[in-house]
């Protein structure tokens, strides 16, 4: 007996650690969720003329094994993680993510600093050290 892939339980797990952006650009790494999880760069966005409402033509290098290169025709929420939809019958997700260091999840240990209201209460620690 197979269990169901949830998305929905997937994303909501996700949301805890991932640092994911609210829009999603060329050379952005996505994380997409199918049937699996994987990651993605996004190497074209390009409107489709060929529809009347606001169709975008996305194209993807799956950072899979082999790698290979997917376009599909999304609308913007889509694309930028606001809304779950579905392709062929299957639900997607797609959310660009950030690779900036304040909004990377904080490490098991590393200590919690004092920062503005708003702000986390953690900072990832560097684990780079100067070598001379």
């Amino acid at each position: 007996m197979s269990k169901e892939f949830d998305i929905e339980k997937i994303l909501h797990d996700l949301q805890k650690i991932m640092p994911f952006k609210e829009t999603t650009q060329e050379n952005d790494i996505v994380l997409i969720i199918a049937d699996q999880l994987f990651y993605a760069v996004v190497t074209d966005i390009a409107r489709d003329d060929s529809r009347r409402d606001e169709w975008w033509q996305v194209t993807f290098q799956l950072l899979t094994i082999p790698p290979r290169q997917v376009i599909w025709t999304l609308r913007e929420p889509q694309f930028t993680g606001q809304e779950i939809f579905t392709m062929g019958g299957e639900k997607r997700f797609i959310k660009a993510i950030s690779w900036r260091p304040d909004d990377l999840p904080p490490t098991a240990d590393t200590p919690a600093t004092e920062t503005a209201p708003g702000k986390s209460g953690q900072r990832r620690g560097s684990h780079l050290k100067v070598v001379k």
